[in-house]
């Protein structure tokens, strides 16, 4: 089955900015999330929406999904050499970086450079998944993450050789950790270079391997830390653990650990970064006479005044009752819109008391359906987002 277009998976333009792209993937992923979505495709749409952010939101290959679609997207993408003299006004097939990259491409560092494979490199970056309450969200929390990740050999000291041995140079690339290889090109057959497939690039040779990693100089362990959530994160933001990913290879550093949040929905409060907004359900009568409401937020209840006359729809702000700013100082603020409530079934009394207020503001009644209570019915009945029935 063909793959869909990213921008369109995205619903954005081919035009849109980092910011749109950035603010459409949040939208989706927690949309198709499975943890939330609990449809039969949420998690392959989720995984289609979390595939097309990573190509567009990086500037690289994002250019190359422009010019070259889906293609750019293979893992052998430019392995090939059937682009030679290309349409693109690239000359190659494309190829925008200089000769040195062509030439690197083809004969694997002949333009002036050479690559060392023995040389350090660090260790993969992983992911974890924090699953945070919304009222944890605000405040922030400690919690310690476990998972399991490649590890230093504590036997062997990560040389993959058994203790009191040492490894020996390789005996085919002589500690070079790489090889020359004869391949055919559009120039003829050239010698480029390629990992060592003794030594994978290490430069040496394990004569007698450690029982523990059994040469592989690191074993998979399951590992804790302690994480620090800052108070006011929100749904798709991540942190940066530096250290605590994989294990380098060739004494190259350990990889990063990003743990990306997952904030749930509140029942009653809706957010937009520091401002939240909630919708508060008053009476007829505590609109036309005013009154002073009990009014719920993540800091505890405050008082607050509605004025007589007060329309539905009605926006009131209780500054610093929002969320912490997560890169400021200080709290956002929060929004509260009136909704005001029609009762659905009145007592005799309350009819009387009605007729008699119909009476005074010069309103004809011609039953419960029509007139006076169906105007207020209209006027009035909000639902529980402040959005009419």
């Amino acid at each position: 089955m063909a793959k869909r277009d990213y921008y369109e998976i995205l619903g954005v333009s081919k035009t849109a900015s980092d910011d749109e792209i950035k603010k459409a993937y949040r939208k989706l992923s927690k949309k198709y999330h499975p943890d939330i979505n609990k449809a039969d495709d949420a998690a392959e749409r989720f995984k289609e929406v979390a595939e097309a952010y990573e190509i567009l939101s990086d500037s690289q290959k994002r250019a190359a999904y422009d010019q070259y679609g889906h293609a750019s997207t293979d893992p052998n993408f430019g392995a090939g050499y059937g682009g030679f003299g290309g349409g693109s006004g690239s000359g190659f097939g494309g190829f925008t970086g200089g000769f040195d990259d062509i030439f690197d491409t083809f004969f694997g560092g002949g333009g002036g450079r050479s690559r060392s494979y023995n040389a350090p490199r660090q260790g993969a970056d992983l992911q974890y998944r924090v699953h945070l309450k919304f009222e944890e969200a605000i405040f922030g929390k400690e919690e310690t993450v476990r998972y399991a990740r490649e590890e230093e050999c504590e036997t062997c000291s990560g040389s993959g050789a058994k203790p009191g041995t040492e490894p020996k140079t390789c005996s085919k690339c002589h500690g070079s950790g790489a090889v020359q290889v004869e391949r055919n090109t559009p120039f003829g057959r050239v010698m480029t270079q390629a990992v060592c497939d003794v030594c994978q690039g290490s430069g040496k040779e394990i004569v007698e391997k450690c029982e523990t990693c059994h040469g592989n100089g690191h074993v998979e362990k399951e590992h804790s830390v302690n994480v620090t959530i800052p108070a006011g994160v929100e749904d798709g933001q991540q942190l940066r653990l530096a250290g605590q990913g994989e294990v380098g290879s060739n004494g190259g550093p350990y990889g990063d650990l990003y743990v990306i949040f997952s904030v749930e929905e509140s029942d009653i409060f809706d957010r937009d970064g520091a401002e939240i907004y909630y919708v508060l359900p008053i009476s007829f009568v505590q609109a036309a006479m005013g009154a002073e409401i009990e009014v719920p937020t993540v800091h505890g209840k405050v008082k607050l005044k509605i004025p007589a006359g007060t329309q539905t729809g009605t926006n009131f702000r209780l500054r610093g009752k929002g969320a912490p700013r997560l890169r400021g100082t200080g709290n956002g603020d929060q929004h509260v819109k009136v909704s005001i409530v029609t009762p659905k079934n009145l007592s005799d009394q309350q009819k009387e008391a009605l007729h008699a207020f119909a009476e005074a503001s010069g309103e004809q009644i011609n039953g419960e359906e029509s007139g006076f209570f169906n105007k207020v019915r209209d006027a009035f009945n909000f639902d529980s987002k402040g959005k009419k029935k």
